[in-house]
């Protein structure tokens, strides 16, 4: 029987047509509207079920003005069980392929 992971550790960038995901973006303002309680709460919903390491989720945030900024989330880690739950922490870093996301 599966069970609620404790925590995901996922990673994100932007999704941009130029090929440089980072080109003019705010990461900071991503960041935060990714760690945001509602935000957190539509992730565990929208993603609830089996989940694994190496999934990638297409979303969006919004940037103010009705302007969003698509993201791709990918996910890192499952720590603790094997499905996305209401339980589940989701630990969000900004992506670069070279860096290691924390543990």
């Amino acid at each position: 029987m599966a069970s609620v992971a404790d925590r995901i550790v996922l990673s994100f960038a932007p999704s941009t047509a130029d090929g440089d995901p980072w080109s003019g973006v705010d990461t900071e303002w991503i960041a935060d509207e990714l760690r945001g309680d509602t935000y957190q709460q539509y992730l565990r919903r929208a993603h609830g079920g089996p989940v694994a390491a190496g999934e990638e989720w297409d979303e969006f945030v919004s940037c103010g003005c009705a302007t969003p900024q698509d993201v791709v989330l990918r996910v890192e880690r499952v720590e603790g069980g094997t499905i996305v739950g209401d339980g589940t922490t989701l630990d969000v870093h900004p992506r670069d392929d070279a860096e290691v996301v924390p543990q």
